[in-house]
């Protein structure tokens, strides 16, 4: 096999969820790609981390020239009730339930010292002020993925809003038991629908 054929295979090969089999279909896929579409695809990649940024609020992603993504400038949305999620993509697989009407907090990450990922590493003290600048009592639903660091981040910041002075005014929710063990961005469009429905006062 050519030597740069061999190199793509095995940077492909480092992406999440591609096995060895897949890396090479794609790797051969690209090989045979239409010339545009390549070119097409290496701007894409060469430029996406200077054209997202984080939203100033919450943490979602934007195109690079915005401050604020749309759910954060609209002023239908109750800021009153934050949602809490670990990722974007668990931000999205929320929104396309149709049924939360809230804003939300992305936090980057849930708490994984085995996965290099501590407290000063998340977006914890962003949603800290973000509840003590609010006017108002806050509705913080905690929607981590159901496993040990989604409990684990849940816990931090049950612990961290008991000892400060928003504790008074914020309300703390789960998400039901409904939910499998495993990743939020999974679920079901029922079963996001029915955990946001029957979310527990912890």
């Amino acid at each position: 096999m050519p030597e740069a054929l061999k190199k793509l295979i095995n940077t492909i090969s480092y992406l999440p969820w591609i096995w060895e089999k897949s890396a090479t279909k794609l790797g051969f896929f690209l090989l045979n790609a239409n010339q545009n579409y390549l070119d097409n695809f290496t701007e894409s990649l060469s430029s996406i981390q200077t054209k997202v940024k984080r939203c100033d609020s919450c943490g979602a992603l934007v195109d690079a020239g915005r401050n604020k993504c749309y759910i954060c400038e609209s002023s239908t949305r109750s800021s009153w009730i934050i949602c809490v999620v670990e990722e974007y993509l668990d931000m999205l697989t929320i929104e396309e339930s149709g049924q939360f009407e809230g804003k939300y907090h992305v936090l980057g990450w849930a708490i994984s010292p085995m996965n290099g990922v501590f407290i000063w590493d998340l977006s914890f003290e962003p949603l800290f002020s973000r509840i003590k600048e609010h006017d108002g009592d806050v509705e913080l639903i905690l929607a981590t993925n159901p496993n040990i660091e989604g409990e684990a981040t849940n816990a931090y910041i049950s612990q961290e809003i008991a000892k400060r002075d928003i504790a008074y005014k914020t309300t703390i929710t789960k998400l039901s038991r409904g939910l499998s063990s495993g990743y939020l961005e999974y679920a079901d469009n029922i079963t996001i629908i029915n955990a946001l429905r029957d979310r527990k006062k912890i």
